[in-house]
This record gives C-alpha cells, structure tokens and sequence, in this order.
C-alpha cells in the first residue's frame, strides 16, 4: 500500500467557562478536529480612544486595554451548516502584552450591530458592545492561543459580531486576520453524524469530511464512569466502537437496559459493537446480540466489516475460535483479500499485547493479528484491561517494525473500575490507569490521526499520527 505525507494531529476544542470561557494553547496554530468546520473574520479592526478619528483596519494586531481604551471588533459569516451546532469556538492568538510578562484578555461580548466595515470605524463612530458576555479571558501571555467558547451566541447560519474590552490598563494585543496562520478562526463543531447507508458488501458512505471512529470498551456498570464517557460522545461526530464487555457485570438484558441503554445506548445507532467475555457471561452472548441486533454481526458470530472513507473496518470476536483455521480466521483472510480499501483499522476484547496487572497478553488472539500483518492493516483497538496503552507498531512477534508494523491499543477506559500495571512490556510508548476517556481516530486517506479524549476533569492526554503501509 502507498505511503503518503503524516497529517498534522488536530486539536480538540475544549469547553470553558464564562466566567473564565478561555484555555491556552501551545504556540502552535491550532487546527480542527475533522469534521469541524472553520471560518476566518470578514472583517477586524480596533479604536483607540487616543486617536478618535484613526481607523485601524489594516492593523495587523487588535488591541484590547483600558489605558488608553482599546476596543477590538470580530466579524464571522458562518455559511453552509446543515446540522444543528453543538460547539463554536473562537480562536485567538495574543502577539504581545502591555506587562512584562502577561496581561488581562478582556472580556468578549455579542455585538447587535454587524453591519460595521473595518476599513471605515474609528473610536468616534464605533460600534456599541451591546450583548451578551460570552467569556472573560484573565492573564494571558505573548504567542499564545487561547479559546472562547461562544456556543451560547453562534447557534446557525449568520453574521455574527464579537467585540472586546478591558477594565485593565495592562491590556493584550492580538493578531488579526491580516497575519494569516495567526488569524481568529471561528471553529464550528455539528452533532449528529449523516445517517450512514448500508450497501450490499456491507460497508457504509461515511459523513462529510475525513470519517471518525471513537469509542472505548469495558463500559457500562453501576459506577459513573459511563457516564462521563458517554458525554464525551455526545459532542464527537462519528462511528463509534466499543472493544467487548459492553454491560456489566454479566452482559444480561437487565445490564444493558440498566447500564448501557442510559449512557452508550443513546449513540446506539452509530455504534458497530464487538463482544468481550463479560458479554459471554450470558450464553452465547444472547442478550448481547438482541441489544444491538444487525450491527453487531450474525448472531453467534459477532466478526463483520465495513468501510468507512479510505479505511476498512474489521469487528472480530475473541471470545470464539481464533485458531489458524477457525471460521474466524478464515473469513478474515477472505475479507481482508477483497477489501479495496488502501488502510485497515481492526478491533476487538483481548489484547494481544498488554504491561497491564490485570489480564495478562493473549497469545490466542495470534492468529487474527497474524492474517492482518500479512495483509498490511494497520492498527489493532482493545481492550480487556480497564486501563490505555499504546504500543509502537510491531510484527506478530511483537518485535518493533516501524516500517508494515501494527500499532495497537488498549482502550478499556470506557467506564469500569480501571486496573494497575505490571511490568512494562517492549514498545509499550503511552499508558494511564488513573483517567476514563475515549480513544478518537481520525481516519485521513493515507494516514491516521490518534487522540486519548479524557473525561471532564482530567487532563491526561495522547494524540498522535500514523500512515498506512
């Protein structure tokens, strides 16, 4: 398969509050998730009170302060959006500081008046900042992104104005749209992926833009941690997968109506399950099978595929036979043979490799991870281990092989009390145990990116990216 250019890891916006709606960011320019949409300013521009009749529309910078007063204007016309929005950000970067060391962001309001021109305000015919406050930013530093969320003000399609001022006489400046890579952005994220359209082969017409896959295993329970995870889904756009042990403790109707169903159940419809051995606690994972009905696979058997943009997508079972020869093995031979698709993404429960206290590695899973190597996929999601863990791409040996290796993950965070390590086991490069979250990847034409999104609270976090062989 070719090898093509790594794509940059995207950033995932990240909610603030609106008594301090801001996050830094590195110095990097930040860039959206897929499926995210981002919009520049059609127009910026600052009034200083010094210079009542200056019009600074071409400035390259937007000051913020108070001594003198600065007020800084944005103007965003959000086109296109077909989904309701369920996030908008905006983007900033500070270019300097009135202090030393840092100085006071201001505080960033809705603006009833969007019919000013850039190129003709000044201090004396300004525009009011009449609205809503949307997020103050406090202390804020030079060559710094920094976030405002401002959800609650971009609800569709529109021209929408921003205006911001400070009470501050140690005030910020910040780059304007005429910088280019450290122009405001407006990020505009949609709920609700495109509903996906079965074909005969089984594979699906992925939603707009570079398709999603996030999910996590060993899930719903009596504890909270599904709770939280499943929140995180309700803001990631996309196809959801869950790596085995979906309903505690015994993957009965009642566990799934009980557990499941009120957390990870409302993303049911775009979710392509595999099953774990707590699933297999009821026989033949009945109740499993009747939850999720046809997207799960033929009944008792629980392996299927699909597609999804440039990728194929392999469900497997490893609570049945595997060995060199099983049905299992077999058909994925046959399967991954037929494929078209130039990258491949499999999942299932039982890692094969694993630095976890909990379940030791299962070389069982050998022969699937075997039929995939020599058909050049590329990653392998898991989980088993109530934990995550990275492994560096590796053969079947488990010997590092950066260049037709699969890179595998333990993503067993969804929700169940998490377990400890052990020894670290070679070309183990990221691990937490402390933290429930979702593993997102975006799935780029010939290359992937990967991130570790933690739940409310935390801030572990993993991102990185791949190419396909």
């Amino acid at each position: 398969m070719p090898s093509r250019k790594t794509t940059t890891v995207a950033l995932v916006a990240v909610l603030a509050s609106a008594a301090v709606a801001a996050t830094a960011l590195t110095s990097l320019a930040p860039s959206a998730s897929a499926g995210d949409i981002r919009f520049s300013p059609t127009a910026d521009t600052y009034v200083n009170n010094r210079y009542a009749s200056t019009n600074y529309g071409t400035s390259k910078q937007l000051g913020a302060d108070n001594s003198p007063v600065k007020r800084m204007f944005l103007k965003f016309d959000v086109t296109g959006i077909t989904k309701p929005i369920t996030r908008a950000t905006l983007r900033i970067h500070v270019d300097d500081v009135a202090g030393a060391e840092s100085g006071s962001g201001g505080t960033f309001r809705a603006m009833s008046n969007t019919s000013w021109s850039e190129t003709s305000v000044t201090y004396g015919n300004r525009p009011s900042i009449d609205g809503t406050v949307l997020g103050t930013l406090g202390s804020v530093s030079r060559n710094t992104w920094y976030k405002v969320d401002v959800t609650s003000y971009v609800k569709g399609n529109g021209t929408f104005g921003i205006g911001v001022t400070s009470s501050s006489s140690n005030g910020a400046d910040y780059d304007s749209r005429e910088t280019g890579a450290t122009a405001p952005q407006l990020v505009i994220e949609t709920g609700g992926p495109t509903p996906t359209t079965p074909t005969p082969s089984g594979s699906t017409t992925p939603p707009p833009g570079d398709p999603v896959l996030v999910g996590a295993g060993d899930i719903a329970t009596s504890g909270s941690g599904d709770t939280a995870t499943a929140k995180l889904l309700d803001n990631i756009s996309g196809t959801v997968f869950t790596v085995g042990d979906n309903a505690y403790p015994n993957g009965t109707a009642s566990d799934f109506s009980t557990y499941y169903e009120p957390t990870w159940g409302r993303h049911k419809a775009r979710t392509r399950p595999a099953p774990g051995n707590h699933d297999y606690h009821t026989s033949g994972a009945s109740a499993y099978y009747n939850y999720f009905g046809t997207k799960a696979g033929a009944a008792g058997k629980g392996y299927y595929s699909y597609d999804l943009g440039n990728w194929h997508v392999v469900a497997l079972n490893s609570e049945t036979g595997m060995t060199v020869g099983s049905a299992q093995e077999q058909w994925l031979r046959a399967d991954l043979a037929a494929s078209t698709k130039p990258c491949t993404v499999a999942y299932w429960h039982k890692p094969r490799w694993t630095s976890s206290s909990g379940h030791a590695p299962d070389p069982a899973t050998g022969p699937l991870v075997q039929a995939l190597y020599d058909n050049n996929a590329e990653v392998i999601l898991t989980g088993h281990n109530h934990q995550y863990e990275r492994f560096a791409p590796q053969n079947p040996s488990g010997q590092l092989d950066t260049a037709r290796g699969l890179r595998q993950f333990v993503a067993g965070m969804g929700g169940a009390s998490l377990y400890g390590f052990g020894t670290i086991k070679p070309n183990s490069e990221a691990r937490n145990n402390d933290t429930f979250g979702v593993l997102k990847l975006t799935l780029h034409a010939s290359s992937y990116d990967w991130q570790f999104v933690p739940v409310a609270g935390k801030t572990y976090k993993d991102s990185g990216t791949g190419t396909c062989h």
